[in-house]
């Protein structure tokens, strides 16, 4: 089923609040204003967007918001609350934290400030902390196993709920790192996909954040001064590959302004026939037509608006010539920025 976007407010910018501008926001309460309102205007924008494009929530689900009191978690259940105000599509929402018993742990935040919002929550409480930590050496990485066991309670609490939808906070970001995550380490082209089945064929699981920028979901944190909860578990695991891939996308986009851009643009522009994998291509079956095709392959050149493009990063385009960028040309098909 195809749904129009979920509505935000009219005017929204591709801009984000940068950390030199947040002096003269606090001296201008009028700028502070403005661009709290752009933010969330955006944010609004891009998770409706991401919702209609990949048909996520349907007319009566009732969607599982898995919160861990993280930055992204909590946006993106506050971002869905507003949304379902306006939805063209009526869906109900539950928030579900999984208290792991780390030490530590403070376990009156969550409760707190959702019965202060209102919202329908549940808090589920598993030691997966104290089986991680007996079974991992020290010094391993302990985000696969736990991962596993805390995917288990949550499945088992969604089908308890009569949940339909399970919503994670997973982000751009996050996307582009898992992209190169299996690209350097398990060789396969492959990301976090926004929609998908669970593994053990139960759920659906939606990722509405796909197309949101971390740093825009830290800055929402701040405006709205959520109650974060840091992870004593994984956080501070410092030499993490995936923190690795994240310090090299940033180090990218500084040099680079666009590669991001480019780079999650081509996750939805996939060609998979101009790829090596036989088992999406019958290479055997390939024969001569004879019949010109202008969306053919260039068997002996090089491709000319790929090169042009990169030419363009290189050096400034020739006065008067306009370069015709792959990722932005209006007949592409790619994800929203």
């Amino acid at each position: 089923m195809e749904h129009a976007p979920i509505p935000a407010t009219p005017t929204d910018s591709a801009a984000s609040p940068s950390s030199t501008s947040a002096p003269r926001a606090a001296r201008d309460p009028r700028k502070a204003e403005f661009e709290a309102n752009k933010l969330t205007k955006r944010l609004q924008r891009q998770v409706g967007e991401a919702i209609a494009d990949f048909a996520m929530i349907e007319p009566g689900d009732h969607v599982m918001v898995c919160l861990s009191g993280g930055k992204d978690s909590y946006g993106l259940l506050d971002i869905l609350l507003a949304l379902q105000k306006r939805a063209p599509i009526p869906f109900t929402l539950v928030a579900v934290n999984l208290d792991q018993k780390q030490p530590g742990f403070p376990e009156h935040v969550l409760p707190e400030y959702l019965e202060s919002r209102g919202i329908d929550f549940r808090i589920a409480e598993q030691d997966t902390y104290s089986v991680v930590k007996r079974l991992v050496p020290e010094g391993a990485t302990m985000c696969s196993l736990c991962s596993r066991l805390r995917r288990g309670v949550l499945y088992r609490v969604a089908r308890e709920l009569g949940a339909t939808r399970i919503a994670l906070g997973h982000h751009r970001d996050d996307l582009m790192a898992t992209f190169f995550l299996n690209l350097f380490f398990g060789g396969k082209l492959k990301t976090m996909p926004p929609k998908l089945v669970s593994d053990n064929g139960e759920h659906v699981v939606i990722r509405p954040l796909a197309y949101v920028r971390e740093r825009d979901l830290a800055a929402y944190a701040t405006l709205k001064q959520f109650p974060l909860i840091p992870c004593s578990l994984c956080g501070s695991q410092e030499n993490l590959q995936r923190k690795q891939i994240g310090i090299m996308l940033r180090d990218w986009e500084k040099k680079h302004p666009g590669r991001l851009d480019s780079i999650f643009h081509a996750l939805g522009r996939v060609e998979h026939t101009h790829l090596l994998d036989r088992t999406l291509q019958d290479f055997a079956a390939i024969r001569a037509t004879g019949t010109p095709d202008a969306g053919g392959d260039i068997a002996f050149d090089v491709d000319p608006a790929l090169e042009a493009a990169a030419d363009a990063v290189a050096e400034p385009p020739l006065q008067g010539i306009k370069i015709d960028h792959p990722a932005t040309r209006p007949d592409a098909h790619h994800p929203r920025p």
